[in-house]
């Protein structure tokens, strides 16, 4: 991996180089990507999960 990618999030990688080769292989990035969907939600309900556990440890 080149040494600038290295310093890029996993964000910026998928902006700059995943997200315009899917377009120019002729997908339509609005209905043929779901994955980001399930993984933005997982990380939401892993941050509640892990906030609902630290108020129950107060508690």
């Amino acid at each position: 991996m080149n040494a600038s990618k290295k310093n890029l999030s996993e964000r910026d990688i998928c902006t700059k180089f995943i997200t315009p080769a899917i377009k120019n292989a002729g997908w339509n990035i609005d209905t043929q990507r779901p994955e980001d969907v399930f993984v933005i939600l997982r990380k939401v309900l892993d941050f509640c999960q892990y906030m609902k556990d630290k108020i129950l440890i107060k508690s």
